[in-house]
């Protein structure tokens, strides 16, 4: 469940946190393009030759006064020429700088000159590097200012320090904005996750139940069948009495394992658990665990090498513990090849603890890896069935790995099997 949980929360969480960047990203895109088509206008300006810049014929006849009227004439055709030092542009500070022999002769400010903005040097500097018909606009969030230099010895120049001040700002906000977004968004994710995740915990909290209350219900009749058939004498019955032995005993172990795992998931989410913890000399529990498997070992002509690394300690459950050590030690015993050897080794790395157990014997099937820790999978049922195994023992020592905020994980090979348990440390 708590696997599904995540999953949800994590899918829930992106999907709003990408809308959330999405909506960032385009109202930053349209300032910016904004802002761009507003600076292109402005360079734009002064481009109509028969406007602000047509050259004055010195041949013909004086053009007529511009009286500051307009007419329905067409401008050209009157000779429109108006004094470019009375045109204002008020969105923007803007400058006409005019050449001769590709030095500044005159600057003429069309906005409210409200900066220190040194137009002469940055003039200085766009006609040594580069040539007439350059128009440059740049990034807008880093360019101070941006140019048209034109052919007819006109130069215009555009003050970017307001622009990139106000998208630099707006970026900034919506930067912030996003983050109390995020922050909105995880809390919403929870609360989503919560609800939609409700109807699975209660159908996994009811079958948990049922398979506790279950397994208690059937102790008392299997202990009974169990004590009656010990009661049960005569040869004619000794086949029949075997199989109700053999059968009962099988059960038992099943029912056993099944409260074992029970009581386990319901220990995780007790919030007391952890506090029954206790600090243990693992180095001695790994030990002990295996000298005892040893003669188990042995009759399956198998031999057990320790690698253990001494005074290792853990803040853990002791009898929970022994029970996944032991878990382990007959997994890889009952799955070893004859005359091989089992390797156990325990050992600090970094922040953590890990404790292998290495057999060789049949690999684990590709695509397996995390399945053979499920209740009830079987890789080889015929096999297990005959060994009693029920596919409990796996998934028991997960749910302890779990229950002590460990990670476990299997892998085949080179033809040896591992099964690695990690353990995090704090202040290690």
């Amino acid at each position: 469940m708590k696997e599904l949980s995540r999953k949800t929360f994590l899918t829930i969480c992106l999907i709003l946190t990408l809308f959330n960047l999405i909506s960032v990203i385009l109202v930053n895109v349209q300032s910016y393009k904004r802002e761009r088509e507003s600076v292109e206008h402005n360079l734009s300006f002064f481009d109509n030759r028969g406007g602000w810049f047509a050259p004055e014929d010195k041949s013909g006849p004086e053009p007529p006064a511009f009286d500051g009227e307009k007419t329905d004439e067409d401008p050209d055709k009157k000779g429109f020429n108006p004094d470019m030092e009375n045109a204002l542009i008020l969105d923007h500070e803007v400058y006409t700088v005019e050449l001769t022999d590709s030095t500044v002769s005159k600057v003429i400010n069309h906005g409210n000159d409200n900066s220190a903005f040194d137009v002469e040097s940055i003039a200085n500097n766009i006609i040594s590097t580069y040539s007439p018909g350059t128009r440059k606009i740049g990034n807008l969030y880093l360019a101070d200012y941006t140019f048209n230099y034109k052919f007819d010895n006109i130069l215009v120049v555009m003050n970017n320090s307001e622009i990139k001040s106000k998208l630099l700002r707006l970026l900034i906000e919506m930067l912030l904005v996003f983050v109390v977004l995020e922050v909105v968004i995880f809390f919403l994710s929870k609360l989503i996750t919560k609800w939609i995740t409700r109807p699975a915990h209660d159908a996994f909290d009811k079958q948990k139940e049922f398979i506790a209350d279950a397994s208690h219900e059937l102790k008392t009749p299997l202990a009974v069948i169990m004590a009656s058939s010990d009661e049960l004498t005569g040869d004619e019955n000794k086949k029949y009495i075997e199989n109700i032995k053999y059968e009962s005993d099988r059960m038992s172990r099943l029912i056993s394992g099944m409260l074992d795992l029970s009581k386990l998931e319901q220990s995780a989410s007790d919030d007391s658990y952890r506090e029954s913890f206790k600090e243990e000399k693992l180095s001695k529990l790994v030990e002990k665990n295996c000298l005892v498997f040893e003669g188990v070992a042995s009759e399956n002509g198998v031999e057990i090498e320790t690698g253990i690394e001494k005074d290792i300690t853990f803040n853990c459950n002791k009898d929970e513990i022994e029970k996944l050590i032991s878990t382990l030690l007959d997994n890889a015993v009952k799955h070893s090849d004859k005359s091989t050897t089992v390797n156990v080794k325990l050992y600090k790395e970094k922040n953590s603890i890990v404790l292998k157990v290495i057999n060789c014997g049949d690999p684990i099937n590709p695509g397996d890896e995390e399945k053979i820790f499920e209740r009830f999978y079987r890789a080889d049922k015929s096999r297990n069935r005959n060994e009693n195994r029920y596919g409990l023992g796996l998934a028991i020592a997960k749910r302890i790995v779990q229950n002590h905020g460990g990670e476990i994980k299997a892998y085949s090979k080179d033809g040896r099997t591992t099964l690695k348990v990690t353990f995090p440390v704090k202040g290690n």
